[in-house]
């Protein structure tokens, strides 16, 4: 896997744990916390969104849907 890869899918787990400890988060916090550009953190949104990971309750807002994860190292 090419380490531009493996950065994102890292930084996709990262949010949607980040996500599920805090309950609902803002797009913006996401921004802040991860260091990284509002593009960059929709795209991630976008991919755990497409799998039923996460939903927005209301604009800009964010949390984890009831569908079970099995998390690996």
């Amino acid at each position: 896997m090419k380490p531009s890869t493996n950065r994102m899918l890292n930084r996709i787990k990262s949010i949607y744990m980040f996500i599920n400890q805090r309950g609902i988060v803002t797009t913006q916090e996401l921004v802040e916390e991860f260091d990284t550009t509002p593009r960059t953190i929709q795209r991630d949104l976008n991919v755990l969104a497409y799998n039923d990971l996460v939903k927005s309750p209301s604009r800009g807002k964010w949390t984890t849907t009831q569908k079970k994860v099995k998390m690996s190292s």
